[in-house]
């Protein structure tokens, strides 16, 4: 089997987690920055079998799309381009920059680590993938 890739895409920069091979275990695999993130992927996926792009889904509470889908859109159409042949899902990402935290604080990082905004989007990226994992 091939590894399913997920992303916490933003602005600035993009948490990003994998699967195993067996697709059992969600990993966090790095944060890189947004600007990067296409050659990132070309470059990864030629060196690792990846089955499907997980994307976060952000939506305010009363389920309408937040503000940053406009950016996201704008990124699936450059992936979509860039890697036709990975197929792109979506995934409900409400919550999940609280909930790292909140797996920050219950695995006792540090303060100082909690505020790296990397390891949050990272994690962020690992819950989203997760979850995806969680609806099959």
């Amino acid at each position: 089997m091939a590894r399913i890739l997920a992303l916490d895409y933003g602005k600035v920069r993009t948490g990003i987690a994998v699967t195993d091979e067996l697709q059992i275990i969600a990993s966090g695999l790095t944060t890189v920055e947004t600007k990067d993130l296409l050659s990132f992927l070309q470059e990864y996926t030629e060196k690792e079998d990846v089955e499907r792009f997980v994307v976060g889904l952000p939506k305010q509470m009363d389920n309408t799309d937040s503000e940053s889908e406009v950016l996201i859109q704008d990124f699936l159409k450059k992936l979509k381009a860039k890697l036709p042949s990975i197929p792109v899902e979506r995934q409900d990402e409400r919550f999940t920059s609280k909930m790292a935290v909140q797996t920050m604080l219950d695995s006792g990082v540090k303060k100082k680590k909690r505020r790296d905004k990397a390891l949050v989007d990272e994690i962020s990226a690992t819950l989203i993938l997760q979850a995806y994992l969680n609806r099959f």
